[in-house]
This record gives structure tokens, C-alpha cells and sequence, in this order.
């Protein structure tokens, strides 16, 4: 499997001009601040430090590429839902989000939540937005470990339930998850 092995930082793009030029597909980490996309993505990559883990929420304010060999790209956006960005800050982010989603060769997005509260109200308008553009979603629940194991039983069935897109339980401390996330990122290359 690992299907994001070997990655790399390839750059980050504050407007589209910036955005790499290339057709490979792409799989978007979209999700709140402080949700664990980037220990994701360094569970994916199997590297610690390739997306920076920051303790504040609101670190990732750009679009980050990474490159996987010369067959995929790896993009996290920034996370939404962080109250300390002046309104300038949030439409230069509209506008940013608006522009990727519209020109880039988007595969699939993996809609990372914190499994322990759900969707969020952000998290609902992101899942709409990207269902309005045919995008293919998976839910990607993160800090399962925090959970017991009854409990990550009821929060899968109960997202399974009400959402009609797959969803995979998530920890980055033990990698509960990883294979099932690579298998279906690989089944949607």
C-alpha cells in the first residue's frame, strides 16, 4: 500500500498564481484548525515532521503542495473555523478556496473532523461545498484514541448513518485507520 510514499514539500501557494502547474491528481486534507490534518499527513507519508504540528490552532494559512514521486500531490488547505483571522484574512481565504476548487484536478478530500464532537456547522458547509462540486469525500475522524471502544463503535455508526460517505476512525498515536484511508485514497487515484 502507501500510497503517498515517498512525499515531499513541494510549495505553498498563497494565490493561484502560485499554485503548482502540473495534471496530477490531487487528494485535499480539508478540516478545522486544530483537527490533525497534519499529523495525518505525516501518518500517510510515514514521516514525522513533513506537515509542521503546531500546539495553536490557525498555523496552515496557505494551500501546501506535497509531492508524491511523480504520480500524485498531497494538498492541505488551510483550517477553517479559527476565530482569531480578521475579515480581510477570511475573504482572502474565500477567494483562495474558491480558486483551487475551481481550477485544480481534484481525485478526492478528506474531510478530517475530531471525532469526539463531529461535524461542525463549518464542517457541514465544507461537506456541501464539496458535494456541490462531485467530489468524492471521505470522513476522516481523528483522536480516535481518545475514545473508548464502545464509543468509537457509536460515533462510526452514527456518522456512517448520517452521512452517505465512507468514514474511517483515526489516531495518529497508534495508526488506527491509516490502511483503511490509503486503500481508499488508492481505489480513487
Amino acid at each position: 500500500m502507501n500510497c503517498f510514499i515517498p512525499a515531499k514539500f513541494l510549495t505553498t501557494a498563497v494565490e493561484k498564481k502560485q499554485f503548482p502547474e502540473t495534471t496530477l491528481p490531487e487528494f485535499v486534507m480539508a478540516g478545522r484548525s486544530n483537527v490533525g490534518k497534519s499529523s495525518l499527513i505525516n501518518a500517510l507519508t510515514n514521516q514525522k515532521s513533513l506537515a509542521y504540528v503546531g500546539k495553536r490552532p490557525g498555523k496552515t494559512r496557505y494551500i501546501n503542495f506535497y509531492l508524491v514521486e511523480d504520480r500524485v500531490m498531497l494538498v492541505d488547505v488551510p483550517g477553517y473555523g479559527y476565530a482569531q483571522r480578521s475579515r480581510f484574512e477570511l475573504q482572502q481565504y474565500g477567494k483562495m478556496m474558491e480558486d483551487y476548487f475551481q481550477l485544480r484536478k481534484i481525485n478526492a478530500v478528506l474531510l478530517v473532523i475530531d471525532c469526539r464532537h463531529g461535524l461542525t456547522e463549518d464542517d457541514e458547509d465544507m461537506r456541501e461545498f464539496i458535494e456541490s462540486k462531485n467530489i468524492p469525500i471521505l470522513i476522516v475522524a481523528t483522536k480516535a484514541d481518545k475514545l473508548t471502544f464502545s464509543k468509537k463503535l457509536q460515533v462510526k455508526a452514527e456518522l456512517t448513518q448520517k452521512y452517505k460517505h465512507p468514514v474511517v476512525l483515526f489516531s495518529s498515536l497508534n495508526k488506527l485507520g491509516l490502511e483503511e484511508v490509503d486503500q481508499w485514497c488508492i481505489d480513487h487515484m
